[in-house]
C-alpha cells in the first residue's frame, strides 16, 4: 500500500453529519488506510435524504472509514441563524452590504442541496464549527487570509465544502467571509444557493466589470458571494493571468481581516487549480469516502505546494459524533 504524502497533516473533527457527510483526517492515521473492497464489493454513495449502496470494482482501493464508525443521524430542523440586533449594538456594519446586490435565500431549498451549515441546532453545525476552528488555527500559523478549496477529481464535494465553510465562518463573531466561485467552466455556487446568476469572475476578467458589481449579499450577516455570469472553456489562462492576480490582491487586501474562500476546479481534471495556486495563501483538498483512490490523492497532493496545504476533508462519511450532553431520561 502506498502511503499518503507525509507533508500533509489533516484535521479530524469528531462528527456525525447528515449531508454532506464530512470529516478531516490525518493521513498517517488508521482511518486513511485504503480499504480493499473485494470482500464486500460495497461503497457508500449518498444522495439528498436517501442513502444507497453501490458496487465498486474489487481491485480499486479507496478511502473508507471502519464500519463501527458509521452512523446516519436524524434529519434536523432548518432555519437561518442571524444576529442583526447583536451586530448593530456593537456598531458593526458590513463593508459590502450597501455596495452589493441583495438576494433572498430559501433555507429549506438550499438545505435540500446539502448547504446545511446555516442551521441553528444540528449535528452538521457543530462538525463544521470544529473544522472552522482547526482551519482558523492553521491559517493563523501560516499567515494570510485566502483559502483555495479544491479536490483531486470532480464529484468529491469541493463546492459544498466551500459553501458550508463560508456559512460557518460567517457565524464567527469577529470574522467576515467572501466566497468566490472560480470554477469558471461550471460555476455552481449560485445554483446550490438557489439565486439567479448575474455577474461573476469572467465578467471582471473579460469585460472590465467593477468588483463592486460582482458582489452579492445573500442576507446572511458577514457573508458576501461572487458567483455566476458567463462560463468559459479556456479558464486556466484566465485564472493565471495578471488580471486575475489583481483581483485576488484586491479581494485579499481590501479588508485584511476578511477570509476569502475560492472554489477552484479539481487538480487532476484541468490545469486551472495549478494556475491559481500561486495566488492564494492556503489550500484545502476534499476527498470522498469510498470513491477517491489513494493514488489519485497522492497525485493531486504531489502537484500542489506542500507548504500551502492545510489538510484533507473527507466528505460523505457516516461517522458518529459524540454528544457533549447525555440524552434526557423520560
Amino acid at each position: 500500500m502506498e502511503a499518503m504524502e507525509p507533508h500533509t497533516e489533516v484535521l479530524e473533527p469528531p462528527m456525525d453529519v447528515l449531508e454532506p457527510h464530512m470529516e478531516v483526517l490525518e493521513p498517517h492515521m488508521e482511518v486513511l488506510e485504503p480499504h480493499d473492497e473485494s470482500s464486500t464489493g460495497e461503497r457508500l454513495v449518498l444522495k439528498p435524504r436517501v442513502h444507497h449502496l453501490k458496487k465498486t470494482p474489487p481491485t480499486e482501493k479507496h478511502i473508507r472509514l471502519p464500519e463501527h464508525k458509521r452512523h446516519v443521524p436524524e434529519a434536523p430542523q432548518y432555519e437561518f441563524t442571524t444576529r442583526p440586533a447583536e451586530m448593530e449594538k456593537l456598531g458593526w456594519v458590513s463593508p459590502t452590504y450597501h455596495q452589493s446586490r441583495s438576494v433572498t435565500l430559501d433555507p429549506r431549498a438550499i438545505a435540500e442541496n446539502r448547504c446545511v451549515a446555516f442551521m441553528s441546532d444540528a449535528p452538521e453545525v457543530e462538525a463544521y464549527r470544529i473544522l472552522r476552528t482547526k482551519i482558523m488555527h492553521r491559517i493563523r500559523e501560516k499567515g494570510g487570509n485566502t483559502l483555495m478549496v479544491t479536490s483531486a477529481l470532480a464529484g468529491e464535494g469541493k463546492t459544498l465544502t466551500a459553501i458550508n465553510l463560508a456559512l460557518t465562518f460567517a457565524k464567527e463573531f469577529s470574522q467576515t467571509v467572501l466566497l468566490v466561485d472560480c470554477d469558471l467552466r461550471r460555476q455552481k455556487i449560485h445554483d446550490y444557493l438557489k439565486f439567479d446568476s448575474d455577474r461573476g469572475v469572467c465578467d471582471y476578467l473579460l469585460d472590465d466589470c467593477p468588483v463592486s458589481e460582482l458582489m452579492v449579499w445573500p442576507g446572511i450577516e458577514k457573508l458576501t458571494l461572487i458567483s455566476g455570469g458567463r462560463t468559459i472553456s479556456d479558464s486556466s489562462e484566465l485564472l493565471g493571468s495578471p488580471r486575475m492576480k489583481e483581483l485576488v490582491a484586491d479581494l485579499k487586501n481590501r479588508y485584511p481581516d476578511r477570509l476569502v474562500i475560492f472554489d477552484v476546479p479539481p487538480v487532476l481534471a484541468t490545469a486551472d487549480a495549478l494556475a491559481f495556486t500561486p495566488l492564494v495563501d492556503t489550500i484545502l483538498v476534499t476527498v470522498r469516502e469510498g470513491e477517491t483512490a489513494v493514488d489519485d490523492i497522492n497525485r493531486a497532493l504531489g502537484m500542489l505546494p506542500p507548504d500551502k496545504i492545510l489538510g484533507l476533508v473527507l466528505n460523505r462519511t457516516r461517522r458518529p459524533m459524540n454528544s457533549y450532553y447525555p440524552p434526557q431520561k423520560k
